[in-house]
């Protein structure tokens, strides 16, 4: 299948003995679900994914395929720095059913290109699962280039790409170059529009947590090419997309729905509380916004 739409990256709400809080998971699944999200996607870098143990990983991926029931496809984020890890997280996640996973360039020890496909390629071939890498330089200190992207969108279990570079010539380019059904999804909210008007498929998004109906309709407008709606819906969000990003992710975005009630303010180190001055920023723009 080729993937189009809204996909939230969700959260992971913690009780404040530090453990995963299951019944506020859940409540998430159902409001986005019942919002209209097109796919879920737990275990990313925004559900804190580097501080659960694999055990806890594995959880909850099932937890969210199991609450889904079906009605909306899971992509878990089962990736490592280790292809071996990688290949096992992901074999448990197919386990339980989900659509697809989502694999991150692997991250620190920085492998050059070779490295890069051969690791990609090797979870594809393991695995036989569906797959969208994920693309963020910012994170992993080592981009994923076109031309290596594209030689592994020729795999059959390589199905798309979530292009969080930053870099709008490089999403040109693999817009331009990529093949029949292969899907390009924005990691990053504010790029959804640029990204939906050179032709890509939606996005993976923070933002949805608190905004999914009118990001909904954003992306649906620029897949029409209605881009007076998308670019008006861009402008009335933007304060946001930007707050959410006022501290690293998924700090301000759990803050937002802990002042709505929906979660707990708790993180696991090394990830800690927004402090009072960007807090106040945030509940000014969530207070605009009637969030």
């Amino acid at each position: 299948m080729s993937y189009q739409g809204v996909f939230t990256a969700l959260i992971t709400p913690f009780l404040e003995n530090g453990k995963v809080d299951e019944p506020a998971l859940r409540n998430l699944v159902e409001s986005q679900i019942a919002s209209g999200v097109d796919g879920l996607v737990p275990m990313g870098t925004t559900g804190e994914s580097p501080t659960l143990s694999h055990e806890e990983h594995s959880r909850v991926i099932e937890l969210v395929v199991a609450w889904s029931a079906g009605r909306v496809p899971v992509i878990a984020g089962t990736g490592s720095n280790s292809t071996e890890e990688a290949v096992e997280l992901t074999r448990r996640a197919k386990a339980v059913g989900v659509a697809a996973s989502l694999q991150v360039v692997p991250y620190y020890n920085k492998p050059n290109q070779e490295g890069l496909y051969r690791h990609f390629l090797t979870i594809a071939e393991k695995t036989q699962l569906p797959m969208l890498i994920y693309n963020i330089a910012g994170r992993t200190a080592r981009n994923l280039e076109t031309s290596t992207l594209l030689k592994l969108a020729q795999h059959p279990m390589i199905v798309g790409v979530k292009e969080a570079s930053g870099d709008i010539s490089q999403m040109m380019d693999v817009l331009a170059r990529r093949p029949e059904g292969f899907s390009v999804l924005s990691g990053d909210d504010n790029l959804v529009l640029p990204l939906l008007a050179l032709g890509g498929d939606g996005v993976i998004s923070v933002a949805s947590h608190l905004v999914l109906p009118e990001l909904k309709q954003l992306v649906k407008a620029g897949l029409a090419g209605d881009f007076a709606t998308a670019r008006r819906l861009h402008y009335r969000l933007l304060p946001l997309f930007k707050a959410i990003f006022m501290d690293t992710n998924p700090i301000p975005v759990k803050t937002a729905l802990a002042l709505q009630g929906h979660v707990k303010e708790v993180f696991r180190l090394p990830m800690t509380p927004l402090d009072e001055a960007k807090k106040t920023e945030l509940k000014a723009v969530m207070d605009s916004l009637g969030l």
